[in-house]
């Protein structure tokens, strides 16, 4: 039986590496086709893929299991679990790749996009332009068709210029950037906080006119601290929570 093949990783000191490995491959799982395998590699092969110990991968299979997005079988093996919530929560510490996964498993349209000035909000961020590209798409539950949430990324024209749209409807801006592109991606700063929902938000998450929702802001920086992408994005209140775990290692 063919199995499912995770994206890889390139791992870092800065995180535990079980939660590196179970986020990345969250984000391949909720970013997988519907054409590939439910079946995962065996402990010992996802142990080789990722570079780590057959105990570290256990442990990374076990966050995933708990989520309810595998199932492990004895003798068996370990399974996609295809009907699996995509709107579970995450435990942001920090890594690039929980921030794909967030984003991840969900069906894209691209609304719009093109150049427009740097929004007032933002200007703090690209201190030396007067324009920036800009992308709005709104992110569907891929069984039910539910609006989830809606998201809009402001992104220096010089990255603009590398990026196909239709790249932006398959994957998170934030995937695009760091393995399309090539940028490289130092740090992203979350900010979420609870707003109303504005008529827009309102018409394209199909709730009622200032009904609670969830108001992110992620800022994308370079290995030298320049701004790559600034992402705002309105999430349902009753479809998403956050959950923050800090390391204290």
């Amino acid at each position: 039986m063919t199995s499912f093949a995770p994206d890889s990783i390139v791992l870092t000191r800065k995180l535990p590496l079980w939660y590196q490995v179970s986020q990345s491959l969250r984000a391949s799982i909720l970013g997988r086709s519907p054409r590939d395998p439910l079946r995962l590699p065996t402990e010992e092969q996802l142990a080789g893929h990722y570079g780590v110990s057959v105990l570290t991968m256990r442990q990374a299979l076990k966050e995933l299991e708990d989520e309810g997005l595998i199932t492990r079988h004895r003798r068996r093996g370990t399974f996609i679990e295809p009907t699996a919530l995509r709107g579970a929560p995450v435990r942001l510490l920090g890594s690039v790749d929980a921030i794909v996964a967030q984003q991840s498993g969900m069906t894209t349209e691209l609304l719009e996009h093109g150049r427009t000035a740097v929004p007032a909000e933002l200007a703090e961020h690209f201190p030396d332009l007067t324009e920036v590209a800009a992308y709005h798409r709104l992110r569907s539950d891929e069984e039910t068709g539910e609006p989830t949430n809606h998201a809009r990324n402001y992104v220096r024209p010089e990255l603009a210029a590398r990026i196909d749209p239709d790249d932006l409807v398959r994957w998170p801006m934030t995937k695009v950037l760091r393995d399309v592109v090539g940028a490289d991606i130092g740090r992203i700063t979350d900010t979420v906080e609870a707003r109303l929902a504005d008529p827009e938000t309102a018409r394209l998450l199909r709730v009622p006119l200032l009904s609670p929702i969830l108001h992110y802001t992620g800022v994308t920086h370079d290995t030298s601290g320049r701004v790559l992408d600034a992402a705002v994005i309105h999430y349902r209140g009753d479809r998403f929570s956050f959950t923050v775990t800090l390391d204290a290692t």
